[in-house]
């Protein structure tokens, strides 16, 4: 068990690139904290609403992110888990993903997206930061051949 601040980290992926990239910017922090990172999709229902694509399609899809998690991890010695979560709200999904997972903080990379998009859908990281009463860590892009964190 991990005697650093994160032993048990919530990390959502949301598509194939950001899996890689998230992976490989959380893999410092799992390998240096000895802790548990905690890879999650979220397959956002309509809420009433006919939904995007069916519950199979998008269960899928989050194993091939997570195909994509295994990839950047596996032999690494590292512990992770993966899981498949359900909300009409991302951000409030991932939260409460958190705590049914005892995790005791969330990592993400920020994803790209004009402000116009997310005013109109919705902030996920705006959610996270401010409704979250767990830690969340803002992760910079990894260089995926190294490993290191990516200059801004």
């Amino acid at each position: 068990m991990s005697t650093g601040v994160f032993r048990r980290i919530l990390v959502p992926v949301a598509s194939e690139s950001d899996a890689h990239a998230t992976a490989t910017a959380v893999r410092p922090i799992l390998n240096g904290d000895g802790g548990t990172g905690i890879f999650v999709y979220v397959v956002e229902k309509a809420g009433g609403a006919p939904d995007k694509a069916s519950v199979e399609q998008q269960e899928a899809y989050a194993q091939k992110l997570f195909d994509g998690v295994h990839t950047v991890l596996e032999g690494q010695g590292l512990s992770y888990e993966t899981d498949v979560l359900y909300g009409t709200d991302i951000g409030e999904a991932i939260i409460e993903g958190a705590h049914a997972h005892q995790a005791n903080g969330i990592a993400f990379t920020p994803r790209g997206g004009s402000r116009w998009l997310k005013l109109l859908t919705g902030d996920v990281t705006e959610t996270l930061v401010s409704s979250s009463d767990l830690p969340v860590i803002v992760l910079p892009e990894a260089d995926s051949a190294s490993g290191t964190r990516s200059p801004r």
